[in-house]
């Protein structure tokens, strides 16, 4: 059954909304806010890329999203062309939203009256950046979370709305923790525009809290994924390889390399037991598992993709492909 969100504040269908979002993440936000009643007067999303074999050219998923629902889109290519910035005038919006777009300049995210506000996956001012997800879980994290926040010059330091708290799973990946992030992230995100509308929130200055308890260079960052962070060091201890394995998974997967081909691994169990082999050798009885050796234990392949082959699991790999790497 689709669920449908009520507002209790009338003045809602009067609030004039731009929608700024890109990839999936973006999709329950703007879902929950239309059908809470907001109206959403333009939807700005990038330009369709070519993509695939036949690089025919493919929509976002929020321009997917907003086709089907009758939005208008706007797709600029220069956020400070004189002709998009026209456009964003006229539709006369009173507040702005992004959901994973792209970084603003000053004379659009300071166009409306109210403001533009950001849905940030991290606990503010843990996190800024372009990862938070995928740092979160690399550094071993227990909570993250999801922050509302007002755009100002500086990427991720304006002032906090709301917040919401999450648990990490122990084993939970990147892109599960994704996919729990965009709803509760949607729903905080109504939360706040309810909020602004009725005049209930206060904002907090990021400077006046203190991350993780006073220790502001653990993690205060989260810059984006290169293929440096995703390779393994295998002279870490099993926790750290596993969670950058967790981190990395699905996109763009931790990878090392099994007698000279790519191997990327996208989920692993660990074996903490003094290793009998050198760190970053494996073993494998070319039946049930193939593991390799950290410093203070293993980390047992459960899903994999070797070069040029598709994603299977250990058990596919080692029946069908085993000839090609041992």
């Amino acid at each position: 059954m689709d669920e449908t969100i009520y507002s209790p504040f009338r003045e809602i269908e009067k609030l004039r909304i731009i929608f700024m979002g890109t990839p999936e993440f973006a999709v329950p936000s703007l879902d929950k806010l239309l059908r809470t009643g907001y109206n959403i007067v333009g939807v700005i999303t990038a330009q369709d890329k070519p993509a695939g074999r036949g690089m025919t050219l493919q929509q976002s998923a929020i321009k997917k999203f907003a086709v089907e629902k009758g939005l208008k889109i706007v797709q600029p290519e220069k956020l400070k062309a004189p002709d998009f910035l026209k456009e964003l005038q006229e539709l006369k919006a009173d507040l702005q939203i992004v959901v994973a777009f792209r970084m603003l300049p000053e004379v659009v995210w300071n166009m409306p009256p109210m403001g533009t506000i950001n849905l940030h996956a991290s606990l503010l001012p843990q996190y800024r950046g372009a990862a938070p997800i995928n740092w979160a879980i690399i550094n071993g994290e227990k909570t993250t979370g999801a922050t509302t926040f007002k755009l100002q010059h500086q990427i991720d330091t304006g002032n906090i709305l709301l917040q919401q708290k999450i648990k990490i799973d122990d084993d939970e990946t990147a892109g599960e923790l994704h996919d729990s992030m965009k709803e509760i992230g949607a729903h905080l995100l109504v939360r706040t525009v309810n909020g602004l509308v009725a005049g209930t929130l206060k904002e907090t200055p990021q400077s006046s809290l203190s991350p993780f308890g006073g220790e502001p260079e653990k993690g205060f960052y989260a810059p984006k994924l290169s293929t440096e962070t995703s390779k393994i060091n295998w002279n870490k201890n099993v926790d750290e390889v596993y969670d950058l394995i967790r981190g990395l998974s699905p996109y763009p997967a931790a990878f090392t390399f099994l007698n000279g081909k790519t191997l990327k691994i996208y989920k692993a169990k660990k074996q903490i037991i003094h290793p009998s082999i050198t760190t970053g050798e494996y073993e494998t009885d070319k039946k049930t598992f193939l593991k390799f050796a950290c410093i203070n234990g293993y980390i047992l392949i459960t899903e994999l993709q070797l070069e040029g082959k598709k994603k299977i699991t250990i058990e596919e790999f080692l029946r069908g492909y085993h000839y090609l790497v041992w």
